[in-house]
């Protein structure tokens, strides 16, 4: 009766018998016999007596109910009759011995359901375990590919992915701190990684046999491991045997093609990525990518645009390894030539060298000179015209910056495209400070090849001087040598005994003027006026501040004339220190002189006919006579310590010296701060006047005067930044430099009105200096006024410094914003703890 059921019947009555059994039975021998019925449904030895009708029936319709069934029966009283050793090989060989898909399926549900900590999730834990290590990964992706598994829907393929790419997370969830090594990311992504490798090395050898696969599984597990953030792991390990296996293997070439074609384009970005951060050399990428680029249109978005234009965080060896695979191939350097034209576009954009961040115009100037660097002579031809309109418009927008790393890029690249190009045999060349990055662009154009990465001495055939001159330690034994040989030669040579003496040091001498300086004021203004003797000149320079500093009475009278004479002098007998000799004696007569001078100086700021190095030098001068006027009195006839110290540490552009405002924020926090001790740990400090407090609105305000009225030779909000950005510095210094002053308040609503125009100003220098003018209106005024004479603009402003610390392309900018609300946080916390509630909410 039995040899007349279908397959199908048989086994769902045979399957159906032992769970009643198990369910019911409390004999050891009873239970071991049907758990070994259940074993030989998954045995496929030629012994075996059941079909292969049989078992391809049980592993399709009852093989996942009978591993949940043996699941819910985890602690059944029946499982306790076995011994370890039969639970291992009859139990947990159901888990391993049938369709892996399933299995992991069903293993990651228990695991997931089970209850933590316990003996049955321990179970669990083991055999998944067992499970990874025994290779039955790389059974279930095998299967995959040969298309022998069972036809499943969307849902559960997508559903079996998921179980399989986050088997750490989740078992993380469940397990926590009794997480096993094999299941963390940095164990089994690699585990993964090297399954999918002894998959990839099946299908070649199937490909080789004529046989058909399918490699979509596991590119779709592949995409997703990537997209989950795992590509470093997974290609750590696929890369270089890619690499290698493609070297000289056309069959793994095709299977890594086809492998990539197969990768969801959802998840591809996150595949390429991920491989060109791994592979080592454009070649390799080449025969592990084919021309992917070209096939697929989101792969050539990736490649051509996003990985150059839109992100800037990979390093230059990426930028080399992209843009040489573009160049190896006939077919691709079409699109070496689109990379190229949107290169030069992003490069020569003056809105994009405002706007966007520093890192990434420095990220698209390597990708440039890359890019030129890969240029055969012929396409060098075909685009000399776009080349030499990127060059000179990209020069001008990046000379244009008030950022000295911007301009110093734009000259850097300048070079290398003109040295490239070699425009009529003309070639630029610019002066600037060389370091690591500039040092870095210069390299790009002219790489080292294996050959030229040689000693020096080896590969260049220098002019005998110029070796004298590198090696100065063989040259000099060399010299002595030959001059004693002469010397020994030649009998009439008589040495002298004071030769063995040891010369003195003269390094530091100074050459005996005869000309006498000037002992009068006077006398200096007539020099500067009408003398045509450098010596002179330099002498009476040199002379002023101390005479000014000295003769107090004389100073005031002559201070104005003086005062414009110093401010439109040229160095025009290349005196050595001019400029910090010039500016010193005009902080002296400043300092001496206050109010006229400053009255003087705050109105020639914005006359017309002055060079942008003048007005600088003005602010410079308010600056540092302010901080000299707000020190205490010292020694009259001393040197100005004060003017040494701003010299060293005020930058002559806003933003060049970042820690400086970080010092006033910090001093400001510990000078408000209140310390209990005992006794007293200081003397106290001898009372002196504050000279600065007096005329502090001398140097303010009129320099907020006519800011707003461009001249014919000088737009303050128009396209002379710099100049707007210094002066806002300087505005924000002053204020701070009058900190007790009772006009403090007053300067402060001034400077939060003036710079409320101007914070959204293109220029990130400007930016800077209106950070920095806020921080100093928080430091500078009494919490006190802060509610007072700010009530309406704080609530505004708080949100203006949030948006900017979390969106402004500038990093500087960021952080002052961040110390700007600490320091607003902090003042309305120490005023009024209520109000500051209110504005954390």
């Amino acid at each position: 009766m039995m040899q007349s059921l279908t397959p199908d019947v048989e086994v769902r009555l045979s399957v159906g018998q032992c769970v009643r059994t198990l369910t019911t039975s409390k004999e050891k021998e009873e239970v071991t016999k049907t758990l070994h019925t259940l074993t030989s449904y998954l045995d496929d030895r030629p012994q075996s007596t059941i079909t292969s009708a049989q078992r391809a029936e049980f592993s399709r319709a009852h093989y996942t109910r009978t591993l949940q069934f043996l699941i819910s029966n985890i602690n059944a009283d029946w499982l306790q009759l076995l011994t370890v050793a039969q639970c291992t090989e009859l139990w947990d060989g159901l888990f391993l011995r049938g369709p892996p898909d399933q299995s992991l399926l069903v293993l990651m549900d228990g695991i997931s359901s089970m209850s933590s900590p316990s003996a049955g999730l321990d179970r669990l834990v083991s055999i998944l375990e067992r499970f990874l290590q025994s290779g039955r990964l790389t059974v279930l992706l095998w299967t995959r590919c040969q298309g022998t598994g069972p036809s499943d829907s969307p849902q559960l393929r997508e559903t079996l992915l998921s179980r399989l790419v986050a088997l750490p997370d989740l078992t993380a969830n469940q397990l926590h701190h009794h997480n096993k090594t094999i299941f963390l990311p940095q164990q089994y992504y690699p585990l993964l990684a090297r399954d999918m490798l002894t998959v990839l090395e099946r299908t070649c050898q199937a490909l080789r046999d004529r046989k058909d696969c399918s490699l979509t599984f596991v590119a779709q597990a592949l995409g997703k491991a990537c997209v989950q953030g795992h590509s470093a792991l997974v290609f750590g390990v696929l890369a270089p045997h890619l690499s290698c296996c493609t070297l000289s293997d056309m069959v793994w070439q095709r299977v890594c093609w086809k492998l990539l074609e197969n990768v969801p384009e959802r998840w591809l970005e996150s595949v390429l990525t991920g491989m060109v951060q791994a592979v080592t050399r454009p070649d390799a990428l080449s025969r592990i990518m084919g021309n992917l680029v070209l096939k697929n249109k989101k792969a050539q978005f990736v490649i051509t645009h996003k990985l150059l234009l839109l992100q800037y965080k990979y390093e230059t060896r990426v930028l080399s390894i992209l843009l040489g695979h573009l160049a190896q191939d006939r077919e691709r350097r079409p699109l070496l030539i689109q990379v190229l034209r949107s290169l030069c576009q992003a490069w020569a954009n003056p809105s994009a060298v405002r706007h966007t961040p520093l890192e990434q115009q420095l990220y698209v100037s390597r990708a440039l000179l890359l890019c030129v660097g890969l240029l055969s002579d012929a396409e060098l031809q075909e685009l000399r015209s776009e080349l030499l309109q990127c060059m000179l418009g990209g020069m001008q927008s990046h000379l244009d910056s008030s950022v000295v790393r911007v301009r110093r890029m734009g000259m850097v690249v300048g070079e290398c495209l003109s040295s490239r190009m070699d425009v009529n045999g003309a070639k630029l060349k610019f002066e600037y400070e060389h370091d690591e990055e500039t040092e870095e662009l210069l390299s790009l154009m002219t790489p080292l090849s294996e050959e030229e990465a040689e000693p020096l001495d080896d590969r260049l055939d220098l002019p005998q001087d110029v070796k004298g001159k590198t090696v100065p330690s063989q040259a000099v034994p060399s010299q002595a040598a030959s001059v004693a040989q002469k010397s020994g030669a030649d009998p009439d040579s008589e040495l002298d005994s004071d030769d063995e003496l040891t010369p003195y040091d003269m390094s530091a001498d100074q050459e005996m003027s005869q000309a006498a300086p000037p002992r009068y004021l006077r006398d200096c203004l007539e020099a500067f006026l009408s003398s045509e003797d450098p010596v002179r000149v330099d002498l009476s320079l040199r002379a002023i501040e101390g005479l000014v500093r000295k003769n107090t009475s004389t100073a005031r009278e002559v201070s104005v004339e003086l005062s414009k004479v110093l401010l439109h002098m040229e160095d025009r007998y290349n005196t050595v220190g001019f400029l910090s000799l010039r500016q010193a004696a005009m902080v002296a007569l400043t300092v001496t002189d206050s109010v006229p001078v400053t009255e003087y100086l705050t109105t020639e700021f914005y006359s017309m006919n002055y060079s942008i190095r003048q007005r600088l030098d003005i602010l410079e001068v308010l600056i540092m006579s302010a901080q000299e006027l707000s020190q205490p009195i010292t020694d009259k006839g001393g040197p100005s310590k004060a003017i040494q110290r701003v010299t060293m540490n005020t930058p002559l552009y806003p933003g060049d010296d970042p820690i400086h405002w970080r010092q006033v924020v910090e001093r400001r926090i510990q000078s408000k701060t209140k310390r209990l001790s005992k006794g007293v740990t200081h003397p106290p400090a001898k009372p002196t006047p504050n000279r600065y407090a007096p005329v502090a609105g001398h140097f303010f305000f009129p320099l907020l005067r006519n800011y707003d009225r461009p001249q014919v030779t000088f737009d303050l909000l128009g396209g002379d930044h710099l100049v707007l950005g210094r002066l806002i510095h300087t505005l924000g210094l002053l204020l701070h430099l009058a900190v007790n002053a009772p006009v403090a308040t007053q300067m402060g609503r001034a400077l939060l009105d003036f710079v409320w125009a101007v914070r959204y100003h293109v220029d990130q220098m400007v930016r800077r200096g209106v950070l920095f003018a806020v921080c100093s209106v928080f430091l500078s005024m009494p919490s006190q006024s802060l509610l007072v004479e700010l009530s309406d603009q704080l609530f505004e402003t708080r949100a203006w410094l949030a948006d900017v610390a979390e969106g402004d392309p500038d990093t500087d900018c960021r952080n002052l914003a961040v110390q700007s609300l600490v320091l607003l946080e902090k003042s309305l916390k120490t005023e009024m703890n209520p109000a500051a509630l209110v504005l954390q909410s």
